[in-house]
């Protein structure tokens, strides 16, 4: 089932949590890939679908593992959802539910934040493991009470993968259960597969989807992101997709490339 790239790209998009590493551990060939990447000049750009970091965060944790990159290269849905706001509803009244760095991203854009329902023009769904009936509540009486609200999220994860197999309930749950008390979809998405985190990817790499392949561990954000946009796309089994869940995909669904491990994304005459 492995499929191997026979050609190079100008702009390289990876997932971090099961790409490039899993925990706090670079998975097997991250490193040098990467750095083979940065020795030809290759535009590097790593995303991440959890709102619980800041750039400078992930920064500091990939240099902890050996693997140090610029705030630059980091693109998260802490910014992309703040960004969203500025650009489509900067008066807006926002309710985050979510932990401190988005908070704090909002209130340092000046993007007005409130728990009142009467006063909330947007709820903000996200990876929030300090979520409490409360704001949920909150968030129901703006959106079907008061009919005033609409929800938007960073990401539509339904878990993060951890170690061994294990996982933690994602900003997904958040979204299912005030869909299904409010009647409500979810309008935009700030995260991947979105095209808000498409857009703000090109604008960081400077160039066209067509020159860039991007590469992740999950079907329904970075691989249905990559083929939504034009982009060449690889998915790698050292994350949630398994061989078995790969085959049962539909063909218009399927990566370009299949990988058992990271490094194999680059073939081997560019070594």
């Amino acid at each position: 089932m492995v499929k191997t790239p026979d050609r190079d790209y100008d702009g390289y998009i990876f997932d971090l949590d099961g790409t490039i590493y899993l925990g706090g551990e670079l998975l097997p060939g991250a490193r040098q890939l990467v750095e083979r990447l940065r020795a030809l000049n290759k535009r590097v750009v790593f995303l991440s679908n959890n709102p619980t970091r800041n750039v400078e965060a992930y920064a500091e944790k990939l240099a902890k593992m050996g693997l140090p990159t610029p705030p630059e290269e980091i693109v998260t849905t802490v910014y992309t959802t703040t960004q969203w706001i500025l650009q489509n509803a900067p008066e807006a009244v926002v309710y985050p539910i979510s932990e401190e760095p988005l908070i704090r991203s909002l209130t340092e854009a000046g993007i007005t934040i409130s728990d009142d329902p009467e006063k909330i023009d947007i709820v903000v769904a996200s990876y929030d493991r300090t979520l409490t009936w409360r704001k949920l509540q909150t968030a129901f009486e703006a959106i079907w009470y008061h009919k005033r609200a609409k929800m938007i999220c960073t990401n539509p994860d339904l878990y993060c993968p951890f170690p061994g197999g294990r996982g933690e309930v994602d900003a997904g749950a958040v979204i299912a259960a005030l869909e299904a008390v409010t009647g409500t979809p979810c309008e935009v998405n700030c995260g991947k597969p979105s095209p808000v985190m498409v857009e703000t990817i090109m604008r960081a790499v400077g160039l066209a989807p067509e020159q860039c392949i991007t590469t992740g561990d999950r079907l329904y954000t970075e691989i249905r992101m990559g083929i939504s946009s034009g982009m060449d796309t690889a998915v790698v089994f050292t994350g949630e997709t398994t061989p078995e869940m790969l085959e049962a995909t539909p063909a218009e669904d399927q990566p370009t490339y299949v990988l058992d491990r990271i490094d194999k994304l680059l073939p081997e005459r560019f070594w």
